[in-house]
């Protein structure tokens, strides 16, 4: 059974608790522009593989978001997501700090978007044995074209293993968006690899334990408002995907926008599902831009 919980590392190797008194942002001015942060088991997460590399929303200027990088460091180590192709530098150095970026195995994404998969074609070129891993429709449409090593195709429900943990695939069409998209789950430790699942902004904290639903309604309310509405649809299939989602049982959920959050994650993605309903289902005001 999953019993530990995310503690945040900082590039100084002070090790530091969830809830710690101190702040995470210490210690960081001396690796790239203060741009990298790692995230680390700690305690009884001996066997957890989890690394994370958080960019402050100071390095990606365009977007108040944290964009935040997750490494499995196994035999067969798995990258997910690349990252943009401007942020290929950060992430390859904070690889780096914890492995040989060069034997990298697997790379792999929800969705083809820029920061979902834009340094791929990077991160294939330091690594001769990586391929990137992800759906049927990914691979079909859009990853063998863009790519410069051919993709391995996941069915939905198919295990890829790294050595000692299992990640089966989720097709999750439209969740978070995209037709192609689709999610990780690592089954030994309990985390589900959530891409824009539970998006929120700020420059907030690397890991919580507290509700990140309601985090991520206020952020949807304010999206419809603004430059990048309607960036999530709802289809008659959202609810269901993300009620199989929760089956899942997840105790870590590592998002890319925003704060990992460590808890029920089962009941976080069923409280999500009807705030999706609640914002974006049907008699929702869509804004028209």
């Amino acid at each position: 059974m999953f019993k530990g919980k995310f503690a945040q590392d900082e590039i100084t190797h002070q090790r530091l608790r969830v809830g710690s008194k101190k702040s995470v942002r210490q210690g960081c001015s001396r690796f790239y522009a203060r741009s990298v942060r790692v995230v680390r088991e700690h305690g009884k997460m001996a066997r957890t593989p989890l690394a994370a590399f958080f960019n402050r929303p100071i390095d990606v200027p365009d977007f108040n978001l944290r964009f935040n990088h997750f490494l499995i460091k196994d035999d067969e180590p798995l990258l997910f997501p690349t990252g943009k192709k401007r942020m290929f530098p950060t992430i390859q150095e904070g690889v780096a700090r914890i492995m040989n970026p060069s034997t990298l195995r697997w790379i792999s994404f929800s969705h083809f978007e820029s920061n979902e998969c834009g340094a791929l074609n990077e991160w294939l070129a330091i690594a001769p044995h990586a391929e990137p891993v992800c759906g049927l429709i990914g691979v079909s449409v859009s990853v063998n074209d863009f790519a410069v090593r051919q993709a391995r195709t996941l069915a939905h429900n198919q295990i890829l293993e790294t050595g000692q943990y299992r990640l089966p695939f989720r097709q999750t069409p439209h969740i978070p968006h995209n037709w192609e998209a689709g999610l990780l789950f690592e089954e030994v430790t309990c985390i589900l690899l959530c891409s824009d699942l539970f998006s929120h902004e700020g420059d907030v904290e690397a890991v919580t334990v507290s509700d990140v639903v309601e985090r991520t309604k206020r952020a949807l309310i304010e999206g419809q408002n603004g430059t990048f509405a309607n960036a999530y649809p709802y289809t008659p299939w959202t609810e269901r995907i993300l009620n199989g989602l929760a089956d899942l049982q997840p105790k870590q959920l590592a998002l890319m926008h925003g704060s990992a959050f460590v808890g029920d994650g089962e009941q976080a993605l069923r409280d999500l599902a009807g705030t999706i309903r609640e914002v974006l289902g049907q008699g929702a005001k869509i804004s028209p831009q």
